[in-house]
């Protein structure tokens, strides 16, 4: 994608980002160690539960996806961090081969008032689906690096 500074995260602006399978192994491993319910890690404990089956902790699904939008380089060399997010929203259930993508837009843009060497950007992320269903969406907030000043 190349490097981007603060300026290039105009309002509006839509990123298309990477996908990736999520499988089985990987559902059921995570969810062990960090989110072990029925659901989340026993195939046949899941089928009698309201999801039928097998689903991915709704925590590994923004990570995951967060990968996918890290692996792009988008943020490489300007990221400083993030304050946090806003309405994370699970909206249906990830399943074992699902292939999930990332779509963000830049919804505010303002430089800091106080630091002139970054600026506060707010992006709205959509998780999709094979069959471009949001399974999960949230705003992050991003402190990105401005392009430095021309001498």
């Amino acid at each position: 994608m190349g490097v981007r500074c603060f300026e290039d995260f105009t309002v509006g602006a839509v990123f298309e980002l990477g996908s990736r399978v999520l499988g089985e192994d990987e559902m059921i491993a995570f969810a062990r160690d960090y989110d072990p319910q029925p659901f989340h890690v026993d195939a046949e404990a899941a089928r009698q539960t309201i999801y039928g089956g097998l689903i991915a902790s709704g925590f590994q699904t923004l990570a995951f996806g967060f990968r996918l939008v890290l692996d792009t380089g988008v943020f490489d060399g300007v990221s400083m961090g993030s304050p946090g997010f806003d309405t994370l929203r699970w909206l249906r259930p990830v399943r074992p081969g699902d292939r999930l993508r990332v779509a963000f837009e830049v919804v505010e843009a303002r430089p800091s008032a106080s630091k002139s060497d970054r600026g506060m950007v707010r992006i709205a992320y959509r998780y999709l689906n094979q069959n471009d269903e949001e399974v999960l969406t949230f705003v992050g907030m991003h402190l990105i690096r401005r392009r430095p000043a021309a001498p």
